[in-house]
């Protein structure tokens, strides 16, 4: 069995991933850690855990946690992470960090959108984007894995196989995305509250939002090129789930059974990612609870633009479940372990 420990288990993320870790058959939580329940049992923050989590929470303390665990996932904000990871805890224990301490390779980009220091820039060569349909033989001999972004992982998901086709313009690219209220944690905040949120729906973070360089950095890979976008999310009234609506222009020439072709070739055999039968648009209703990626492209030939869409759980997907993705491929285990989800309907 696979000991894991959990710090930010108390968190939405964190929280999803004690739901996914108690049915997975090779792995056991022996850390529920938490800054905010310290001392409580785990049950009585997420009573649905009642009789099937006995624990308390424990404190954020990396060093003992590495000598207990196999594996630790860190759900927890920005600069936690980076400030206490050292040599001595990835000698102990593998890393799956949920937050994006070392997702952006380049400091001074993390720095300018985060706006805070990065601890421990030595790390960054040998973390690993932990997107498994784009990384997965470097996943399998990582130590520390970043764990990918909600938005980033269902935007290039979506987009990634028209870019590395060359089918589209990059210099065209806007991607429109809305996510459910859980994207925004679970901390108090007065724009989360249900009159704010309820019968309503907001941009934020227009032009500004710090996912932004990280899809951009790793669309940029697969094109080959620098690759610069406009990225607005937008909150809107749901618990779960995220919905990606892309748009760039075709290169001449392009036909929509090539672009058809290009989806089917870059996911055929994908356990996670599902392309729609044609003129289908993902909903993110026939993704909730489950780790799947719905995607598929529409042609306007008025245009010349191609629209690209996908819709994921952000929760899953977005985050505990490909956290549980990475820590299979890792551990030399099936992919889909503990991720046989039937997405939730209605």
């Amino acid at each position: 069995m696979i000991k894991a420990g959990v710090i930010g288990a108390t968190g939405y993320a964190g929280a999803e991933l004690v739901r996914l870790l108690q049915g997975h058959p090779q792995a056991e939580i022996v850390w529920y850690g938490s800054k905010s329940y310290l001392d409580q049992k785990y049950a009585s923050v997420y009573q649905n855990m009642f009789r099937l989590v006995e624990d308390v929470c424990r404190a954020d303390d990396l060093t003992q946690l590495a000598r207990e665990a196999d594996v630790i996932f860190t759900a927890t904000p920005q600069g936690y992470l980076a400030g206490l990871l050292n040599e001595d805890i990835l000698k102990q224990a593998k890393v799956v960090d949920l937050s994006a301490d070392y997702r952006i390779k380049d400091v001074a980009v993390y720095e300018q959108w985060y706006q805070i220091p990065h601890q421990s820039p030595q790390f960054l060569p040998q973390a690993v984007y932990g997107l498994c349909e784009k990384n997965r033989e470097q996943i399998r001999a990582a130590g520390l894995v970043a764990n990918p972004g909600c938005y980033p992982t269902c935007s290039f998901l979506s987009i990634a196989p028209l870019l590395k086709a060359g089918y589209i313009d990059p210099a065209t690219l806007i991607i429109d995305a809305k996510s459910g209220t859980s994207g925004a944690g679970r901390g108090a905040k007065t724009d989360n509250l249900y009159c704010e949120v309820n019968e309503n729906i907001k941009a934020y973070g227009v032009a500004s939002h710090r996912h932004t360089p990280e899809i951009e950095e790793q669309l940029g890979d697969v094109a080959g090129e620098s690759v610069t976008i406009n990225f607005t999310p937008h909150l809107v009234p749901m618990n779960r789930g995220i919905l990606i609506t892309a748009y760039a222009s075709l290169r001449e020439g392009v036909t929509k059974q090539q672009v058809r072709a290009a989806y089917e070739a870059a996911y055929c055999g994908e356990r996670f990612v599902r392309v729609l039968e044609p003129g289908v648009c993902p909903q993110t209703k026939w993704v909730e609870g489950s780790n799947f990626v719905d995607v598929n492209a529409v042609c306007d030939p008025r245009t010349g633009r191609v629209i690209m869409m996908g819709a994921m759980d952000n929760l899953v997907k977005g985050a505990a479940g490909q956290a549980v993705q990475n820590m299979n491929l890792m551990f030399g285990l099936p992919e889909d372990m503990g991720l046989s989800l039937v997405p939730m309907f209605p």
